[in-house]
């Protein structure tokens, strides 16, 4: 299996176009410089009041198909 990390920091506001299905996809830069683009139903568990915030890992698998995602941390 393979993964990658990364920080999100989404405000409540920015996510509302996630949640109107206005945004299908989500962009992160992950630790390593690349550009990650994931479905932005991933990010429904993680939502909190003030939005989603936090150090996450993406995991897929050998095929590149989605695995899991975990909140492991916070921002910086």
């Amino acid at each position: 299996m393979r993964e990658i990390r990364f920080f999100l920091d989404i405000s409540a506001q920015d996510y509302i176009r996630y949640y109107q299905g206005k945004a299908r996809f989500a962009w992160a830069l992950s630790h390593d410089g690349r550009r990650i683009q994931f479905p932005a139903e991933r990010l429904r568990p993680f939502v909190r009041h003030d939005g989603i915030h936090g150090e996450f890992v993406l995991r897929f698998d050998e095929r590149n198909k989605f695995v899991d995602m975990q909140r492991i941390g916070d921002l910086p």
